[in-house]
């Protein structure tokens, strides 16, 4: 069997590709090598070289011409997640290319049996919740003039009641900002003419992952990026809004199986699958844990900042797949343990944190809170 991953040479994409060939697969990659992720357009990762490489851009019909050559099944992974306000790159990257790789298989050149596509628990914005007194929904992004006064909770549009988060399922999504959207487009794309011209497909709605190998140079990388190198540079974890924020976060080797699994499996096709951890934890309670399993006692600071568009609490239900046979099996602390092992063997590490924090106030994506 021959696999094309997109983006195969990221930090899913690589992970991916390495179980795929230990299995006996064969595997080509398409990574376009942008930066932050991949400094000077040099790899992050030394690529395997049991893999044939096309450098080129998922938006460039040519390279996928030359990457689709030969190849059964497709990783569609390549995508850009940023906090930069450049809202059309968004739906270039992510959008327009999944359309050119359907516009490209119905024309019936290539022998592509199924797709698979990476989409973002992003998609759920907002997130679910539940009033006390109306019920569940989904909930509306919180005004900056809320935000600027300290005020976090997330409250019922209907009565003004504060609500309880929920954990979000596949059934309902309410992307507010351009990358979701352009994530929600591309699953709409997936699923609709996946089906029209019968080419199994699915989606993948990634939670926070976690591993060995992540990118320390990208802020969109999270939070476990941004305390880990702060405290390993001797500084605190700097949390946003109050760390009361609840998220879910999963390891690699989980997603890398979560993956492998929606794609051998019939009973995937044309469904959207959450790969999430399956467990409630405060943006306060994993900065603690960093702190804990580097040992320095730096703890954490929350000094006002907020992040324009960021959702309060968001967690995935994993139910769905669960059904089809899959738990997540890392647990977070050995997530972390594996992430400051790595970025350890490495050397000096820089705080990435600082320099992306003054990005963003810059652009006027993240903000401090009125006095």
């Amino acid at each position: 069997m021959k696999y094309l991953v997109t983006g195969g040479a990221g930090f899913i994409g690589s992970a991916l590709t390495k179980q795929l060939l230990e299995r006996g697969d064969d595997v080509a990659i398409l990574d376009s090598l942008e930066h932050p992720v991949h400094p000077n357009g040099v790899p992050f990762k030394p690529l395997p070289p049991d893999a044939m490489f096309v450098h080129g851009s998922v938006t460039d019909r040519d390279a996928w011409t030359r990457a689709l050559q030969g190849v059964d099944r497709v990783f569609h992974l390549a995508g850009y997640a940023d906090y930069q306000p450049d809202f059309s790159h968004f739906f270039e990257i992510n959008t327009t290319s999944t359309a050119l790789l359907y516009e490209l298989l119905a024309t019936g050149e290539f022998g592509v049996e199924k797709v698979v596509v990476a989409s973002s628990q992003a998609i759920y914005g907002e997130a679910a919740y539940e009033c006390p007194t109306h019920g569940k929904f989904m909930a509306e992004p919180r005004p900056l003039t809320q935000l600027e006064l300290h005020n976090w909770d997330v409250i019922c549009t209907r009565c003004g009641a504060v609500s309880k988060p929920i954990a979000s399922n596949e059934e309902h999504v309410a992307p507010h900002n351009s990358y979701s959207i352009s994530k929600y487009a591309l699953e709409m794309i997936t699923h609709r003419l996946g089906k029209r011209y019968d080419i199994a497909s699915a989606a993948v709605r990634y939670s926070i992952v976690h591993g060995s190998g992540q990118s320390f140079l990208n802020a969109y990388s999270g939070a476990l990026r941004s305390f880990a190198t702060r405290m390993l540079n001797g500084n605190p974890a700097v949390v946003f809004e109050d760390g009361e924020q609840f998220r879910d976060y999963v390891n690699i080797a989980d997603v890398t199986r979560a993956n492998l699994l929606v794609m051998d499996s019939p009973a995937a096709d044309y469904r959207s699958f959450n790969i999430g951890g399956n467990q409630w934890v405060s943006v306060k309670e994993l900065a603690e844990l960093v702190d804990t399993v580097i040992g320095n006692n730096l703890g954490w600071e929350a000094p006002g900042l907020y992040r324009v568009g960021d959702t309060r609490h968001v967690v995935s239900d994993v139910s769905n797949l669960q059904a089809l046979g899959w738990n997540p099996e890392v647990s977070l602390r050995e997530s972390i343990e594996e992430y400051i092992g790595w970025l350890s063997s490495i050397g000096d590490v820089p705080d990435t944190f600082t320099q992306s924090q003054k990005v963003m106030e810059r652009l006027g994506v993240l903000r401090r809170v009125s006095d």
